[in-house]
């Protein structure tokens, strides 16, 4: 595994599936490469561009955030749902890591260095990049659909419970921030 990647996900170590493992770090390397944001910018940015500035949240604190907080609830499910909602625990924790490996694509930096939505990112949102990533490497298709899901345009289909999780979880720390919203 790439000792960058490891460094921004040390999540990754939960994902006991060695082969799913290495391929939702592959994709996160293939991001990396392809994108004009470091690590650092990962660190740095804003989790979203539609909050207005002074945002402290970075983009890695808002994903590692949804990750712990998913691993926690899919582990409630499978301890008090009686089998009845088995949830697939590296399945959750890959599709939760990879959601946004997207925008690696969708951002690019101003000449001030601030995050902002380029040129391929106004054609094609991080679902559909993150995605066409994961599926370069290998991920399987169930933690594809996570990513494919995760966001509003996943309310055209029906969502595996992984998939729900990742959802509501990315949601729930991102809507308390709306009244930031910037309006053009």
């Amino acid at each position: 595994m790439n000792k960058e990647v490891l460094s921004l996900w040390p999540e990754l170590e939960w994902i006991k599936d060695n082969d799913l493992r290495k391929k939702t770090s592959k994709t996160w390397e293939l991001a990396l490469e392809q994108s004009v944001l470091t690590p650092e910018d990962l660190n740095r940015i804003p989790f979203t561009l539609l909050v207005g500035p002074g945002l402290k949240v970075t983009f890695m604190d808002h994903k590692r955030s949804v990750v712990h907080i998913v691993r926690d609830a899919g582990n409630k499910i499978n301890e008090m749902y009686h089998g009845e909602l088995p949830v697939n625990m590296d399945v959750l924790i890959a599709g939760a890591i990879l959601a946004d490996v997207g925008k690696l694509l969708e951002y690019e930096l101003d000449e001030n260095g601030n995050a902002v939505q380029g040129n391929y990112g106004k054609y094609l949102r991080h679902p559909f990049s993150g995605v066409s990533l994961a599926e370069e490497c290998g991920v399987p298709a169930e933690v594809c659909h996570i990513i494919a899901t995760h966001a509003g345009e996943g309310n055209m289909v029906k969502r595996t419970t992984e998939a729900c999780l990742v959802h509501h979880t990315d949601f729930m720390t991102y809507l308390p921030f709306k009244d930031r919203l910037v309006v053009d």
